[in-house]
């Protein structure tokens, strides 16, 4: 029998091999507390930097200094959506998201639908907004109802275009569809927290030819938005509220 093949070659380099792969022996070990990992310095500082900012523009704030606000494309072009269907004699559209008020985004375009609102009452146009939480008709109507009140024009509210459709996700949708074929609206505006409903309202909203202005913070909904819309509101939807609270009035 050849070497190779032996018992005893075998058990030789079994045993090489075993010796190769055993880790050293290493000492004791002491744990000590270790109350800051100083390779994340960099990480401190920045947050330090940013906190300063922040307090920083409270204070000024505070003190009456003016805010510079960039302007945001999707923002300038509300005035151009309410003069477009001005122009058509046509109502515009204004979903706040589906989700309820407790949700970060709604309140946010709650405060926007404000500003439009006012923004449509000036021109005399009728704004529909539709709804799919039952909590939510009160709150769309205060604050449409306000919008028209800074307007001046208490007198065109009307509350018949608050309205709730359906809880269930895409009766919702269908609804809202429904209201772009029949209603003709000429301006679409989708403010808020929109989820799979997104792509179905956008794409129905291109299809009737109207000027439609999106913005959401779920990320995974704007690339649809983008798609679809003329414009999109990215990362700034959360600044948009006091940029058209000063723009629209």
């Amino acid at each position: 029998m050849p070497d190779s093949l032996s018992g005893d070659s075998l058990g030789v380099r079994f045993e090489k091999r075993l010796r190769k792969s055993e880790s050293l022996v290493s000492g004791p070990v002491i744990a000590e507390a270790s109350w800051f990992n100083w390779n994340r310095l960099n990480i401190l500082l920045l947050v330090l930097l940013f906190y300063a900012t922040v307090m920083y523009m409270v204070r000024r704030t505070k003190a009456g200094a003016p805010l510079r606000f960039r302007r945001i494309a999707g923002i300038d072009a509300i005035d151009e959506a309410i003069g477009r269907a001005t122009e058509l004699g046509k109502p515009v559209l204004y979903v706040p998201g589906t989700q309820n008020i407790e949700n970060i985004q709604t309140i946010a375009s709650i405060q926007l639908l404000t500003s439009v609102a006012s923004k449509a009452a000036t021109y005399d146009i009728p704004i529909i907004v539709p709804l799919n939480r039952a909590f939510m008709v009160s709150v769309g109507e205060e604050a449409v109802k306000q919008g028209f009140l800074n307007a001046g024009r208490p007198d065109a509210y009307m509350r018949d275009n608050i309205r709730y459709l359906s809880d269930e996700q895409f009766a919702f949708t269908s609804g809202v569809t429904g209201i772009m074929m029949r209603e003709k609206t000429a301006a679409h505006s989708y403010l808020g927290a929109f989820y799979a409903e997104s792509l179905i309202l956008s794409e129905t909203g291109f299809v009737t030819g109207a000027i439609q202005i999106a913005g959401t913070a779920n990320t995974h909904r704007l690339p649809f938005f983008v798609v679809a819309c003329d414009y999109t509101l990215i990362g700034e939807y959360f600044a948009t509220s006091a940029l058209v609270t000063r723009m629209l009035k």
